[in-house]
């Protein structure tokens, strides 16, 4: 198991060992690693003197448990929640391992250094900072670590809530990841605090044909018929549709960036890096994300599929599923693989103080910025016992570095100074809330 080395500070330490643990996540229930993973992040548990439980509702899926005591048991307990699988990443497109934790030009990279193997360890170690010292949080803390985010949850965080659900009693409010990191608008930083996440639906697109002899005159050919849905779906663009949380978001947006807050896809587009992340969390999208036609060159097959990423907002499903259907036409089946809720909770009440107050107090003048992450989260999983979500992984980020292009993406990495931060302003909130 490796071990965290005296040059680097321990949060970017831990980070860099669970980005070691090669933790790929290819759906379907095809993944590797969790289970190690969860078993070093036990350990580092159980040296801290806490109870870990471990729970593998599926072999090799596994998640872990760890309750802090606080200072003032009367009040709700807090979880902190991270997952610890990724997606996958092909070696040949990065510059550096991608499992390695390579450490370079003051940032740790590789596969989770940004989604969420960095949060794992702000968690962690703010913790372990707390108890080292003979101190305790303000409040009890839940320490939640699961598998299968990456593949909405449903082997991971849906399995635990349902059948560990005493893993959270007491608790009314989540923390989790993508959110409180800052955003450069000029010479302006702005933070984001997560308060929703659009809803999920995962569809796959079907259509029939008629099989042939590769060099027929044929109309009856799946793959174009496929082929004309997805670049419908794909090319469409969906209007933008304001929440309570978007448009709070474009208003104060539009203070920084000086566009008129009555255009929100503008205001959202002068937000330099941050912009598409920011853009996509107006409007419903309908990314193609797979295709599967055909065995031979020369056979027209009967069969062709296509895999379709859509996240709408929050109770806006069944609307988008029929407009959806409409445009792929009656010659294509819409079938549904995985559906999950979307959040939104205010921007306002006692956590929502005590995180905007912990960034203040270390970064004073930069203001905080409620908005609708396009993707999702476990909160979602935790949403279902009760229990309102929100993203809070504190990052200072330099203002030319694209982290939100790196969700996902290639050469993924986090500066080491911002991991520090982060722990700091999260530690600071545990100690406080």
């Amino acid at each position: 198991m490796p071990a965290p080395v005296s040059e680097l500070p321990e949060v970017a330490a831990v980070a860099r060992d669970l980005i070691r643990f090669d933790t790929t996540n290819h759906g379907g229930g095809r993944a590797t690693g969790e289970r190690e993973a969860a078993e070093y992040v036990g350990a580092y548990l159980d040296r801290l003197g806490l109870e870990p439980a471990f729970y593998e509702p599926i072999p090799r899926r596994t998640n872990v448990m760890a309750r802090v005591a606080g200072r003032n048991p009367h009040k709700p307990a807090l979880v902190l929640h991270g997952h610890l699988d990724v997606v996958p990443a092909i070696a040949a497109d990065w510059s550096v391992d991608p499992f390695e934790g390579v450490v370079r030009d003051g940032m740790l990279w590789g596969r989770g250094a940004v989604d969420m193997k960095d949060m794992d360890a702000m968690i962690l170690t703010s913790v372990a900072e707390i108890l080292r010292e003979g101190d305790q949080p303000e409040r009890d803390l839940i320490l939640a670590f699961f598998a299968d985010e990456e593949n909405g949850g449903v082997e991971g965080s849906a399995l635990v809530v349902q059948d560990r659900p005493e893993w959270f009693d007491g608790a009314t409010e989540a923390i989790s990841e993508v959110g409180g990191y800052s955003i450069s608008i000029g010479d302006r930083r702005a933070y984001l605090l997560q308060v929703g996440e659009k809803a999920l639906v995962w569809i796959r697109l079907v259509a029939r044909g008629r099989a042939a002899h590769g060099s027929s005159f044929h109309s009856d050919n799946a793959v174009t018929k496929l082929a004309t849905a997805v670049a419908a779906l794909g090319r469409t663009a969906w209007p933008v549709t304001l929440t309570d949380t978007t448009r709070e978001m474009a208003d104060r947006l539009a203070e920084l960036t000086g566009q008129d807050p009555g255009d929100p896809d503008a205001v959202a587009a002068a937000t330099g890096a941050a912009s598409g992340f920011l853009r996509s969390t107006l409007r419903t999208t309908t990314n193609p994300t797979g295709l599967t036609a055909g065995y031979k060159h020369n056979v027209i097959p009967d069969l062709a599929e296509a895999l379709i990423d859509v996240r709408v907002l929050p109770g806006t499903e069944e609307a988008a599923l029929a407009e959806i259907r409409r445009i792929v036409g009656d010659d294509v089946d819409v079938e549904i693989v995985h559906q999950d809720i979307g959040l939104e909770v205010p921007f306002s009440g006692d956590l929502v103080d005590a995180m905007v107050a912990a960034l203040g107090r270390h970064d004073p003048e930069a203001p905080v910025i409620p908005y609708l992450m396009g993707g999702g989260t476990d909160n979602k999983a935790l949403a279902t016992l009760g229990i309102a979500g929100y993203g809070f992984a504190p990052l200072r980020l330099p203002a030319d570095l694209d982290f939100t292009g790196m969700f996902h993406g290639v050469d993924e990495r986090v500066p080491i100074d911002a991991l520090v931060f982060g722990q700091t302003v999260l530690t600071d909130l545990l100690r406080t809330y």
